[in-house]
């Protein structure tokens, strides 16, 4: 709808004419009588009875005059409503994150940003990188917490913390004494090769997490025929703390679980395998303050923990001995 037909048509009909009203509107007179022509034109039917230079309005004028005023007393009244959800950040938030990264994110997070934004409403939801990468595209989404996003054009990616892919075992586990430091590496290093025969707690095949650890056998060379399959991480980590094989993670998760038994934690390969956590949206977007807000807070809580606390696991310090 063309709000300002509708300002036109009240200040020539308040002022009886289009002498005042071009005045008022700051259009030419000229404009004004085409503008009234070219509307009854369209109409199909007059607005104004013209009295020389007096506009007096017909019946049908007067009805479309009541109803212009409602329709842009409504429209005032929108924009004044609109105004105030902008500067208060009245609204909703749909974020995902992947489910362990949930347990570990939102804690910590949700709180913070409520705070800041006490207006907002917060829909989470938990599911896989890939299908969460799709949900952004589809606008099913604002924002969303990924594991080694896709490259695509239409997502902007903001890599928010660096992570080890590490593997884990029980500190009673037979193999846990046979590995050594290694110089650049953080934790104890492991001949996975060595481990082949073992009890290996996977991801699904859809999971990033367990991409990423075929990808470290493929280089290596081993094709482990012990598998137990779990989507959940947390429950692979807590079944390799009971003696239950051999997990992997990322690093974020050990800074978050209280196990009620230690875990020895290595590094594994040739070279340090590392995948990055990052928050998506979609691209070419003018990210709104709250979004921008979310990802710093989740940002800063991120690096607080990974950094400032030390990891919930013991570390193997062993030397070099062979693994039978």
């Amino acid at each position: 709808m063309d709000f300002r037909e509708l300002s036109y048509v009240i200040s020539i009909a308040k002022h009886q004419g289009v002498g005042k009203a071009s005045r008022e509107l700051n259009v030419s007179q000229s404009t004004l009588s085409k503008f009234v022509q070219k509307l009854e034109n369209d109409l199909g039917f007059t607005l104004f009875n013209k009295l020389g230079n007096k506009f007096l309005l017909t019946y049908a004028g007067e009805r479309y005059i009541d109803t212009a005023k409602v329709i842009l007393n409504l429209k005032r009244d929108l924009d004044n409503e609109l105004s105030v959800i902008q500067k208060e950040y009245i609204g909703e938030l749909k974020i995902g994150l992947p489910i362990m990264r949930s347990q570990c994110i939102l804690p910590n997070v949700l709180p913070v940003f409520r705070d800041k934004f006490p207006n907002i409403k917060i829909n989470t939801y938990e599911a896989n990188s890939k299908l969460m990468e799709q949900m952004i595209l589809n606008g099913d989404l604002d924002l969303a917490f990924v594991i080694m996003p896709a490259h695509n054009i239409n997502l902007s990616c903001e890599v928010l913390l660096q992570e080890e892919i590490v593997l884990i075992m029980s500190q009673d586990h037979p193999k846990a004494g046979h590995a050594c430091r290694k110089e650049g590496l953080k934790y104890p290093w492991i001949d996975i090769v060595k481990l082949s025969s073992e009890q290996f707690i996977l991801q699904w095949p859809d999971q990033r997490s367990r991409q990423i650890v075929e990808k470290i056998f493929h280089e290596e060379g081993i094709h482990p025929q012990k598998i137990l399959t779990i989507r959940n991480i947390i429950t692979s980590i807590q079944l390799a703390a009971n003696g239950y094989g051999i997990a992997f993670t990322g690093e974020l998760p050990l800074h978050y679980l209280r196990l009620d038994k230690n875990i020895s934690c290595f590094s594994v390969g040739h070279t340090l395998t590392t995948f990055d956590l990052s928050a998506i949206y979609r691209n070419g977007v003018n990210l709104p303050l709250p979004i921008r807000e979310f990802i710093d807070i989740v940002r800063e809580q991120l690096h607080q923990r990974t950094y400032h606390l030390k990891p919930s696991f013991s570390l193997n310090d062993g030397q070099c001995n062979p693994v039978e």
